[in-house]
């Protein structure tokens, strides 16, 4: 089947990017289409498995590339629903990043301060909210008392999650089927649905071409719901402005695949692409040593045991994060729970004689998974990666039916990034190894390469043409009324969980996007109240707007 239809806004994606937007514009008054490639699922359908077409398959998209690998979301709502909820801020001084660059990154119009009433809006919608110590997790726990021993502070990380609903499952990655995780699931998808917004699951965007009219038509193809490989139909949709939400993994693909119909693309898509500086460690807990280090205890004289028990990031080591440091030097450490099959191939065996990462060694330690604990670290990386010609669908060679794929991008992490990874895995073992508290195991590259779960900036904001494919608005550079609202607009690695801030950006966005409407014709409006009802970020903003 072929067809072609009109809409005021066409936006691909629904995670955070795109979610905010369709809201925004459907509640002002613009006719909305979000054009999502994964399935729509909701709490009653996240299964507690991993089997292959069980829902944890079927929401992420895992791809492989030359030297990085992306994890991240594939179904409405996109990153929301499989990630971990942890909602920090970005520290100060990311702002003022320079990079290889030698300047700064960032746009100058955008700055902690002024992105901190947007942070206000999404914080409102979500909630977001700080735990206490009450709420913090076993694995949570044992890290915050590991780092007090090294000589170290640990904070309870900020969350978008429903306390009284959470029943520390640890399946929170796979999506919460108790609806405790305030995913976009809850709050702007089902609003912008209120307001007339239309979200059609498992289509996916090929390309975008311009219009007579100084639009833009955009072609899909309709994804079978079992075999992503295949597509049973396809059909275009002309808009008047696009609002590109689909991923720093895909987005770039998009565009590059579109230049034979748009035109050519700024020098910046798909090129600056950061991981957030991500590394793993995982420690196996010397459970004695637990207890008398540490001074824990659980029932039936247990200190930690408990891998498996309780949700995402609860608790971080924030000591690093010194806007006096140099760049590349500063990275945040946070608890985190990875489900056992990547940690199994990817943690790399203590002391090994022989291979890393498989063998009877392996065997012996996977044996003491639930006396496990794996940090997280985000580092300040150097954006190395790029990406190749695009695939001929899609952002990337479909591999298996669903999750996995092969896609362009190349990684070549700098010695500016190699030197953030090897201080932050220094800072892992001295708080984890100290005492003989645990041994630990970096995971390795050698398998995927580098890995990300907060993929970023392959189609970022910026001042300067040659370094930025958006500008400070996040419109497309030569492309006027293409805007793109994902990570990939976040200019480079935050040092924290990135979610928070890519939400602010793309509210931050949200009055630029109304204006071109307007500027072809649409009547729409801006200021709707947070999805909630809330109104006090909208306050906050509403000044910055009159400003």
């Amino acid at each position: 089947m072929t067809s072609t239809e009109s809409t005021d806004v066409l936006i691909v994606g629904s995670g955070f990017g795109g979610a905010i937007a369709a809201y925004h514009l459907a509640a002002g008054g613009a006719k909305v289409t979000v054009l999502e490639r994964g399935p729509w699922l909701e709490g009653e359908d996240f299964e507690h498995d991993f089997l292959l077409g069980s829902s944890y398959t079927r929401i992420f998209d895992f791809v492989v590339g030359d030297g990085m690998s992306l994890l991240g979301g594939n179904c409405v709502g996109g990153g929301s629903v499989v990630y971990f909820a942890a909602m920090p801020r970005a520290p100060r001084f990311v702002f003022d990043r320079q990079g290889g660059l030698g300047r700064r990154m960032w746009p100058e119009a955008v700055t902690r301060d002024t992105l901190d009433p947007w942070y206000d809006k999404v914080c409102e919608a979500l909630p977001v909210t700080r735990q206490s110590w009450d709420d913090v997790t076993y694995a949570g726990g044992l890290f915050a008392a590991a780092c007090d021993h090294a000589g170290r502070t640990a904070n309870p990380v900020p969350v978008a999650i429903d306390g009284d609903k959470c029943t520390n499952c640890n399946w929170m990655m796979s999506g919460c089927r108790f609806d405790a995780k305030r995913s976009l699931l809850l709050n702007y998808l089902p609003a912008a649905v209120a307001h007339g917004a239309r979200i059609r699951p498992l289509h996916e965007v090929q390309r975008l071409g311009r219009t007579d009219d100084g639009g833009y038509r955009v072609d899909y193809n309709v994804i079978h719901d079992v075999d992503y490989r295949m597509s049973v139909g396809s059909g275009s949709i002309d808009a008047k402005v696009v609002v590109l939400a689909a991923g720093a993994g895909a987005t770039p693909v998009i565009l590059q695949r579109s230049e034979p119909t748009l035109g050519p693309m700024p020098h910046a898509v798909g090129r600056y692409f950061s991981g957030n500086g991500e590394r793993l460690n995982t420690a196996i807990i010397d459970e004695d040593k637990a207890l008398r280090l540490l001074g824990l205890s659980r029932a039936e004289g247990l200190a930690y045991a408990a891998n498996q028990i309780g949700k995402g990031p609860c608790v971080a080591s924030w000591d690093n994060l010194d806007p006096a440091s140099p760049e590349f030097s500063r990275f945040c450490l946070e608890q985190l729970y990875f489900p056992p099959g990547f940690g199994t191939i990817l943690a790399q065996v203590p002391d090994a004689t022989g291979p890393t990462w498989f063998g009877t060694e392996k065997k012996r330690i996977v044996e003491q998974w639930q006396s496990w604990l794996t940090i997280f670290a985000m580092t300040e990386d150097d954006n190395e990666g790029v990406f190749g010609p695009p695939p001929p669908t899609g952002n990337a060679v479909r591999i298996s039916q669903q999750m996995l794929g092969r896609g362009p991008i190349s990684y070549r992490p700098t010695e500016n990034t190699l030197s953030g990874w090897r201080q932050s895995d220094a800072a892992v073992k001295d708080i984890l190894e100290r005492d003989g508290l645990s041994k630990v195991m970096p995971w390795t590259n050698d398998v995927v390469g580098a890995y990300t779960v907060h993929p970023l900036a392959s189609c970022r904001i910026g001042d300067d043409p040659q370094t930025s494919a958006l500008d400070d608005r996040h419109e497309l550079r030569g492309h006027p009324g293409i805007f793109v609202t994902d990570g990939s607009a976040v200019p480079g690695a935050v040092t924290v969980n990135p979610a928070l801030t890519i939400a602010a950006l793309a509210e931050r966005a949200i009055p630029g996007i109304v204006a071109a409407l307007r500027d072809r014709g649409v009547d729409v409006s801006y200021g709707a109240p947070s999805p909630d009802g809330g109104t006090s970020g909208r306050r906050a903003v509403a000044q910055l707007v009159r400003d």
